[in-house]
């Protein structure tokens, strides 16, 4: 159900080379949540790193959302970049899966397939 992997980059440039590789594989950021800013700032002792990309390829969106409006609260896909420990990881939670449970329409788990092929390529560049 997960797709975490390690890299020998600091969080910061696993950071901003995720966001390239979002790009470039026909995805566009929507937001990214600092997790760990945000919890330190309400006073949380937090030590770890934590962003959590929103990416979305709108062509895909609309054709599930065209399909099932229902899946709107699956959408946008995430991916995290963390630190666990002093390692930095890439992670996500793969769209098939999640997706599968959500609805057994047969063409809309092939768009989920697809972007799990892309979103795993994002990772694997970044890392």
């Amino acid at each position: 159900m997960y797709y975490i992997v390690e890299t020998p980059k600091t969080f910061d440039q696993a950071a901003k080379d995720l966001a390239a590789a979002v790009t470039s594989h026909g995805f566009g950021v929507l937001h990214i949540h600092d997790l760990g800013a945000t919890l330190r700032g309400k006073g949380i002792d937090f030590a770890e790193d934590c962003q959590v990309f929103e990416v979305c390829n709108p062509g895909q969106a609309a054709q599930m959302l065209a399909t099932d409006m229902r899946l709107n609260m699956a959408l946008p896909c995430r991916i995290s970049v963390f630190t666990e420990k002093g390692t930095t990881k890439i992670g996500l939670i793969k769209p098939g899966p999640m997706l599968s449970a959500l609805s057994d329409n047969a063409e809309l788990v092939q768009v989920a397939q697809a972007v799990e092929e892309k979103t795993i390529q994002m990772v694997d560049a970044a890392i």
